[in-house]
């Protein structure tokens, strides 16, 4: 469990299916990253993928729950690109309503700490559509770094889409100290 000030991540729990279909299963969030559920079910079986991939040592996903609810309104997921997590790729999805609210950059900081920190992380890359003015202002936000353009990396709806490949190195983003104080906890 990460808790920052105003918002906690924690394991994904089946009872989090309900919040996280009325949230990530809208178009205006899903449009830019792989197809989400689409329904209470869908997202019940992607909790349990999602702790198989954890229990398996591939992935970490947590929850994202802001303070005084109960309800997860996001996911935040880390994943190793290797045998190890030294080079991993992260992503992340919050509901629209909480968009603007300060809850993706306190996520997103306790997420990179745990990363770094935790996880034994040296390189987190993330990818997002050029034509995701907010998701890449969001990376830009929390230090990230824009490297290349992926061309038609992102197949969606049949079309394929050019994606910004960002990264952010782990003595860049120690060196800043820029996350925020965390209670940690190593997944098992």
């Amino acid at each position: 469990m990460l808790r920052g000030a105003t918002v906690t991540l924690r394991d994904l729990r089946s009872r989090d299916a309900a919040s996280l279909c009325a949230m990530l299963a809208t178009e205006e969030v899903a449009r830019f990253i792989p197809p989400t559920p689409q329904t209470v079910g869908g997202f019940e079986s992607f909790v349990k993928w999602a702790a198989h991939g954890r229990e398996a040592g591939e992935y970490a996903y947590f929850a994202v729950v802001p303070r005084g609810l109960e309800s997860a309104i996001g996911v935040f997921q880390v994943r190793r690109l290797a045998l190890t997590f030294d080079t991993s790729e992260w992503g992340f999805a919050i509901g629209s309503p909480f968009w603007g609210s300060g809850v993706f950059l306190e996520s997103a900081r306790l997420m990179i700490d745990f990363a770094f920190t935790c996880l034994g992380v040296h390189r987190l890359e993330a990818r997002s559509c050029v034509g995701n003015g907010r998701g890449n202002g969001a990376l830009r936000k929390v230090g990230a770094t824009r490297e290349v353009t992926l061309r038609g990396a992102f197949r969606r709806d049949g079309l394929c889409h050019d994606q910004s490949l960002w990264s952010i190195l782990a003595e860049d983003w120690l060196s800043t100290q820029n996350a925020p104080h965390v209670s940690r906890r190593v997944p098992s």
